[in-house]
């Protein structure tokens, strides 16, 4: 890795209460989780979005919640790149997935937006060459629209289950921090 800046670490979701509990918000729970292990609370930052410096897995780290919303997170990102001077390969984005089974976790570097239009923003702002932590939060049931079912909060049984899932992702980021993507993907990778 290069010694460019400090990993900024981003978690994905949508500012407001109403949103805090919702599949798409994953990454601002993890993101929240990883503020309290590195001991802080998150400010408002110029780049519109709330920041925490501190370190993990020995590292200095930015943990960031872009307070956009979600389809427009590349700009806070592309601000925090630029105000921490932190390259792509030091970037690391939480976010939730549809394509995986609920409490499934996959890191990944690269590749496509799937659908998400948070990485989406964020691929067109800065390219597609940043690591991914993949959230997996299952598909709609029936014929639920997509939107409608990011929107909503975990069922009664995800709940149950939402908070190891939640430490397995923020010990993923700590793991891909400290060890590298192969390592930490054959730790955490299901």
């Amino acid at each position: 890795m290069s010694e460019q800046g400090p990993w900024l670490v981003v978690g994905l979701g949508n500012p407001g209460g109403q949103y805090e509990g919702n599949r798409h918000n994953i990454g601002f729970m993890v993101a929240d989780l990883l503020a309290e292990r590195v001991g802080g609370k998150f400010k408002t930052h110029k780049s519109r979005a709330q920041v925490l410096e501190g370190r993990l897995a020995g590292e200095r780290v930015v943990l960031a919640k872009p307070m956009s919303f979600m389809n427009l997170s590349g700009g806070p990102v592309v601000a925090l790149r630029d105000f921490y001077k932190s390259g792509v390969d030091r970037l690391i984005v939480i976010h939730d997935e549809l394509d995986i089974d609920y409490a499934t976790l996959r890191l990944k570097r690269g590749g496509g937006d799937n659908g998400h239009n948070g990485l989406k923003s964020i691929t067109k702002s800065l390219g597609p060459d940043y690591f991914r932590v993949r959230a997996g939060i299952g598909r709609p049931p029936g014929r639920m629209e997509v939107a409608d079912f990011v929107l909503r909060d975990f069922s009664g049984a995800e709940r149950k289950e939402l908070p190891w899932f939640v430490d397995r992702c923020a010990d993923s980021v700590e793991a891909l921090i400290q060890e590298g993507l192969e390592r930490a993907q054959s730790t955490y990778n299901d």
